[in-house]
């Protein structure tokens, strides 16, 4: 066998040698125990003096969830924590690839560098682990025998960063199974509601005030922006409830004229409009013994409130063109993205109607306020678009979901749903394998339109970009700096950074 040949395999096997133990160490049930005996490993297959690994968790942004040592006394510890913000490690975090250099005292990237002066670094290797942004380093420093980093070592650097993540991310899925880390589990126990993705803080709230009011018969009043889910939420309350086996009829105010208000909600005789030839059947008596859901309530009309008011009051209406009142035994859920207590200081809105409603007001909050649930739902919202549309099966790719996790969505759920459907359709007819960024905001992959054509979420998006640009750029890609500067978490620094496709300028 030829020396080459020779030289190939053993490098195969080697790699082959690391992923099994890296399997190995992956079916630990405790994350710290796996993690420092992957630094172990690591540092043996790369013959480095020292290394250090910092892995940090989703749901604790800013911080390091873990974060291990191998071969430093206290002093070069902290010496290495420091420069996790100022040297080597916070240029691999921000450019996400790997760095290697025979000598930092050296090299010109980073001889100026103080923690490279102090602690007289030579040979490095520092790969980020994982992407959209990194979740944490691998640190290696000092090869032994007073060597440099080889081309295989960065290859095994780059195999053991590559596969640490999901391995991690799996053990934290564990542990957080076993201490019900989703926030909804408790309430989702006791309350039907399959549908409802997410699993925030503020997401479970709002389910217990759903969980709270369903099994009671009095009248509900949902607020909150546009296309927050007020009317799926209805829908939970109706399936929880006690009339649950009857029908949940759905009426928008916004969308009929004033002329027909009345006679959609109410009935009407026949002869009572120019459109009444016959018996018109209202949505109350079509709600009999249901729930009558009316949405954007603050759109009625001051007659039709009028006659709301009676209905709840002496659960009896009049259809139009009647002399005789119809029994009612109907559940109203009202919403309203409108301030309805605004409205009644500017006499829009009935006031007593408002407190009549207002016994048990529920908020749905905006996404902005749910952040983390937008992963979830886009991820669900692209299975249903396939499904809907026949196409191929296709997810959405890690940078696509970081995209929609730091983009304002000013029409919360609704427009995120319209935003993915449309990019699902854009990758399907591209043939692409996943639905990436570009699809999803298809305005950031083309030349930039004119300030004024702009919708406000691009000009939004334009804003952050330049102003988080200039920002880096200022800081000289000092991310922790820079989050110090714009008031934000780390993570989120490199998940805009990511999301945005920024580069560092090469100068």
């Amino acid at each position: 066998m030829a020396a080459d040949d020779a030289e190939e395999l053993t490098r195969i096997k080697r790699e082959r040698d690391l992923y099994r133990r890296l399997l190995d160490l992956g079916r630990q049930d405790e994350p710290e125990p796996f993690l420092r005996e992957a630094l172990g490993l690591i540092v043996e297959v790369t013959g480095a003096r020292q290394g250090y690994l910092e892995l940090h968790d989703d749901e604790q942004p800013g911080t390091a969830r873990w974060s291990l040592a191998h071969g430093f006394t206290a002093e070069q510890l902290a010496g290495v924590r420091a420069a996790l913000s100022r040297g080597i490690i916070a240029e691999a975090l921000a450019s996400g690839k790997t760095i290697i250099t025979p000598s930092a005292l050296l090299d010109e990237r980073f001889r100026e560098r103080e923690s490279v002066r102090i602690g007289h670094i030579e040979a490095v290797l520092c790969a980020p682990i994982g992407d959209d942004p990194p979740r944490g380093v691998l640190y290696l420093q000092n090869r032994a025998g007073h060597g440099f980093f080889s081309e295989d070592d960065r290859a095994h650097a780059e195999t053991f960063a590559r596969h640490l993540a999901p391995l991690a991310d799996r053990l934290l899925a564990r542990q957080r199974e076993r201490a019900g880390a989703d926030s909804t589990a408790p309430v989702r126990a006791t309350l039907r509601a399959s549908d409802v993705i997410g699993r925030s803080a503020a997401l479970a709230t709002v389910l217990r005030h759903a969980a709270l009011v369903a099994p009671l018969d009095v009248h509900v009043l949902l607020t909150g922006d546009t296309g927050t889910g007020k009317s799926q939420l209805a829908r939970v309350i109706h399936d929880n409830g006690s009339r649950a086996a009857h029908p949940f009829v759905t009426l928008n105010c916004a969308t009929l004229p004033e002329t027909l208000i009345e006679s959609e909600l109410f009935g009407a005789l026949p002869g009572a409009h120019s459109t009444a030839t016959r018996r018109i059947e209202g949505k109350v008596e079509s709600a009999e013994r249901g729930t009558l859901f009316l949405d954007e309530i603050g759109e009625l009309s001051h007659a039709a409130q009028a006659k709301l008011l009676h209905l709840l009051q002496a659960k009896e209406y009049y259809p139009l063109g009647g002399t005789k009142p119809q029994r009612a035994n109907v559940r109203i859920i009202a919403a309203s993205n409108l301030d309805l207590q605004h409205a009644v200081a500017e006499r829009r809105f009935r006031e007593d109607l408002f407190y009549r409603l207002q016994v048990l007001p529920i908020r749905v909050p905006s996404l902005a306020e749910r952040r983390e649930d937008i992963p979830l739902l886009a991820a669900w919202f692209c299975t249903q678009a396939c499904t809907r549309h026949g196409l191929p099966r296709l997810a959405l790719s890690p940078n696509a979901l970081r995209a929609a996790e730091t983009a304002e969505w000013p029409g919360n759920v609704r427009q995120l749903e319209n935003a993915v459907e449309a990019a699902v359709i854009r990758a399907a007819g591209a043939h692409a394998k996943q639905v990436e960024r570009a699809h999803l905001f298809p305005e950031s992959a083309v030349a930039p339109e004119p300030e004024g054509a702009a919708t406000f979420q691009e000009a939004t998006r334009r804003f952050q970009v330049r102003l988080l640009h200039d920002a880096l750029e200022a800081q000289g890609w000092n991310v922790v700096d820079t989050a110090r500067r714009l008031d934000l978490a780390r993570s989120h620094i490199y998940n805009l950074i990511r999301a945005f496709g920024l580069e560092r300028r090469r100068r």
